[in-house]
């Protein structure tokens, strides 16, 4: 059985409203931006439930997820204890969450993430907030330091690996990389760098020095904060260490 038909249009369904106040309507007259939150997300809901318009339902899920973050935080088998989402309706909630995080991704790519950490962690903050275990990513980089890609490299808490640095570097000689910057989130919320994380930067700075390419920061996300390893100084450090010991 599809979706359309398993939901029904009961009275109060968005489609007897006044064509000028049904939000799809609206959309296409005056913007998406004269839209609530509620009515948005109602236009991917398409129709509510038995008791519920589009729009009422929009509202609950808005109310049980906290707010329009919260959509992108609860997981799927979250939104499945809320009455009238679907499989179909959940795939298109989550879709539009991550589009728009790609969307703000794409737009500050634009901007040169090479320039400053606060640049660099304002690219990967909204997609690695939330996220529930340690997640290790680099940028990628050409010559003009512009972005080439953003990869996972690791899942799990990091750790000093001959074989996970040699991985990364595999992969930027695969992008032809000339630069790099890796970051990883804490959980926990609070971005002081461990001993390991000291320890594979530096073990990753050396490795970009052997291949010539360029380690221009790591950056350690937090809640609303995070730790860079080149404004500290850790960065230049760990260049000096390798000239010294060649």
């Amino acid at each position: 059985m599809t979706e359309k038909s398993k939901d029904k249009v009961y009275e109060d369904s968005i489609t007897n409203w006044p064509e000028e106040e049904r939000p799809r309507e609206r959309l296409l007259k005056s913007g998406a931006h004269s839209l609530t939150n509620a009515e948005l997300l109602a236009i991917l809901l398409r129709v509510g439930v038995k008791g519920k318009s589009a729009v009422d339902l929009a509202r609950q899920i808005i109310r049980e997820a906290k707010g329009l973050r919260g959509l992108d935080k609860l997981d799927a088998k979250d939104l499945y204890s809320i009455k009238g989402l679907s499989h179909a309706k959940i795939a298109q909630i989550k879709a539009s969450v991550e589009l728009g995080k790609r969307i703000l991704e794409e737009e500050r790519k634009i901007e040169g993430v090479a320039s400053s950490s606060r640049k660099a962690y304002d690219l990967l903050y909204p997609r690695m907030r939330d996220l529930k275990k340690e997640v290790f990513k680099v940028i990628f980089l050409n010559s003009q330091n512009q972005v080439i890609d953003i990869v996972t490299a690791h899942e799990g808490t990091v750790t000093m690996s001959s074989v996970y640095v040699r991985e990364i570097i595999n992969l930027a000689n695969k992008f032809g990389a000339a630069a790099m910057i890796f970051a990883h989130n804490h959980p926990s919320g609070e971005p002081k760098p461990s001993n390991e994380d000291e320890g594979i930067t530096e073990e990753l700075v050396f490795a970009g020095r052997i291949m010539k390419i360029k380690v221009l920061d790591h950056i350690i996300i937090g809640e609303k904060k995070y730790f860079s390893f080149a404004d500290e100084g850790l960065i230049k450090r760990y260049n000096t260490n390798y000239d010294m010991k060649k």
